[in-house]
């Protein structure tokens, strides 16, 4: 599918043709200094004359024809949207309803969202009769965990007014994390990737098994790194002291922070890194410290990430400064050996991206962590989006309930998965276990075993044991449990427990220490190949399922599907959740359409072969 993706800036409108699939641009143009007397097009189509003064409709109804009729097949439009707030957590298709709920957060973006509003209402009026999309910066991180996600103010003030982390860059940290998996041969959920998103603009975001678990914006894009013109992190003390002492007023201290400082106000010469790097190498100082902050700013996030991911195994950098400044990426790879990160100098120097070769390698070969430079496409991710939403045909009505297919859900309480190892470390040498009772998937069974987890700060008692035993000790427990036990556990399906938090086991025979396992596990539905085909998913799909529960319609969201011969057909999800929902044992569930989200992550590892 060919898509119009527009980008709408406040000034500025970035339209082009795209091949979802490839990402080849059949046609496009820029526009510059919209609403002004000097309005500027360029492009690879022909442009009509424009009046002076012309805004964003005036400029899109002349354009969109244009690229239209030069490059025929438009099944789509996706529109950039850069905040989301709450609500927007996917691309989603747009009618009244959503112009009234983008107009709603834009208070939390109040210089971007209103020209994406212009260009969503100038194109709609423009196309009616196409599908438009909205594809959100912030949707990506949509997955952070409650402890990113919040500050540390009152929660009912937060709250009234929208306030907390939100972060930006989404459509480039999912595009590049996914590109440099596959350049690496492996599956996104494989990995945890760090993207360093470095332009005027930048970011960085642990990529956490193909899910954003932190990044460095936050409510606003001020938040974070060093950028262009943008301070960044800065202690709140500091901005009021400045206010006190300066007499500035609230205006004067947004135009501080985000159009007079970052590069440009420690070098006091340009926001433009390459200007910047130049009058360094002339012995500029101010032009030194500018690069040695930024490059420390980065660097410290890098290695916060890879301690809230317990570890990494790729660093990426992309965007303007990310993919062109070898200076900086070596500035920022400096004292990372300590992560397994070693940087090859000459692969840094010698580095140049193309569109043959969007994915490089920096790292030496004896690097445990690979540093690897990507261009990123955003356009191509909008595009990819949008054709995804419009390919699950989720604007059609659902079919009647008696036809829906439905999946029985069920209450996964605390367990323990053990080897036969550490069965005969904690109930005696040559024990087996005892089946008590079958379990819904095929071989799987409850046994009479139980046991006693030990945490830093308590212990729960009677734990029971499943089996048949395993490769590897695994411990499953709620956000309850977890908090109970003083262990900070990480949401992980069921087998992942690399770099997991450990425990201490106590069983009749013996203690057993775990230096890892202990997770809380992913909600996710088991089904046969069958199933998969009759429900249109396939196996590591990310779906959503509904449930009508004590008169409430509620929807669990990021649903993993496991595909396989063996299994029986059941979603799980732990205690906390059923307890919260109020959900009976095996209460049905249905799949809804999720806007794309599962067909999204598909091709996604379609990229990968």
């Amino acid at each position: 599918m060919h898509v119009l993706v527009i980008n709408c800036g406040s000034s500025s409108i970035k339209a082009e043709v795209v091949d979802a699939d490839t990402g080849a641009a059949a046609a496009g143009l820029l526009a510059e200094r919209v609403g002004t007397d000097g309005v500027e097009v360029t492009g690879t189509v022909a442009i009509p004359a424009l009046p002076a003064g012309a805004d964003h409709a005036a400029v899109l109804a002349a354009v969109l024809p244009a690229l239209l009729a030069a490059a025929p097949g438009v099944g789509a439009v996706g529109h950039r949207v850069v905040h989301g707030g709450g609500r927007f957590t996917e691309p989603t298709h747009i009618d009244d309803d959503v112009v009234a709920g983008i107009e709603a957060v834009s208070p939390l973006a109040p210089l971007h969202n209103p020209p994406n509003l212009a260009g969503i209402r100038a194109a709609r009026a423009i196309l009616p009769d196409l599908p438009h999309v909205a594809v959100f910066d912030t949707a990506f991180h949509a997955t952070l965990p409650r402890r990113a996600r919040h500050y540390a103010l009152p929660a009912e003030l937060a709250d009234r007014h929208g306030v907390r982390r939100y972060g930006f860059h989404g459509t480039s940290h999912a595009y590049v994390a996914r590109r440099a998996a596959a350049w690496l041969g492996e599956d996104p959920r494989a990995l945890r990737i760090i993207t360093c998103h470095l332009g005027n603009g930048a970011s960085v975001c642990a990529v956490e098994y193909g899910r954003s678990v932190e990044t460095s914006m936050g409510m606003t894009p001020l938040e974070g790194l060093v950028m262009g013109t943008r301070s960044g992190d800065l202690d709140p003390g500091a901005l009021l002291a400045l206010m006190r002492a300066e007499g500035l007023d609230v205006d004067a201290a947004d135009r501080l922070l985000n159009k007079q400082s970052g590069l440009l106000g420690l070098s006091g010469v340009s926001h433009d890194l390459r200007d910047i790097e130049a009058r360094a190498a002339e012995g500029d100082e101010r032009c030194r410290l500018a690069i040695q902050v930024y490059a420390h700013r980065v660097r410290r996030y890098i290695g916060a990430y890879a301690a809230v991911m317990g570890g990494v195994d790729a660093i990426v950098f992309t965007a303007g400064i990310g993919e062109n400044s070898a200076l900086m990426r070596d500035r920022i790879a400096q004292r990372m050996e300590w992560l397994g990160a070693h940087l090859d100098p000459d692969a840094n120097r010698a580095l140049r991206l193309t569109d043959d070769a969007p994915v490089a390698a920096l790292s030496a070969a004896h690097s445990r962590v690979r540093l690897l430079a990507v261009r990123t496409d955003e356009q191509h991710e909008i595009a990819r989006q949008a054709a995804a939403v419009v390919g699950t045909g989720s604007a059609a009505p659902a079919p009647a309930a008696a036809e829906t297919p439905t999946i029985p859900i069920a209450i996964s309480a605390r367990h323990v998965h053990l080897t036969q190892e550490a069965v005969e470390a904690l109930f005696g040498p040559g024990h087996t276990l005892t089946p008590r009772n079958p379990l819904s998937q095929p071989g799987q069974f409850a046994c009479e075993e139980t046991l006693t987890v030990h945490g830093p700060k308590r212990s729960i008692e009677r734990v029971r044991v499943l089996g048949p035993v395993r490769p590897a000790c695994q411990v499953e427990v709620s956000r309850t449990d977890e908090f109970f036990l003083g262990i900070d556990a990480p949401v992980r399906m069921s087998g992942n427990v690399a770099n997991s938090p450990g425990c201490v086991l106590e069983g009749p025979a013996g203690r057993l220490t775990l230096e890892e396992g202990l997770i809380c596990a992913w909600r996710h539905i088991h089904m046969t190949p069958a199933d998969a085909e009759l429900f249109g998913v396939a196996h590591g799909d990310v779906v959503e399922v509904a449930v009508d529960s004590a008169g409430r319609d509620l929807v669990f969201g990021d649903v993993v599907v496991r595909v396989k011969d063996s299994y029986a057909l059941e979603m799980h999800v732990d205690t906390d959740e059923a307890n919260a929902a109020e959900l009976q044992d095996l209460q049905p569930g249905m799949l809804v359409p999720t806007q794309g989200r599962a067909r999204v992550l598909r091709r996604q590892r379609g990229i990968s072969g």
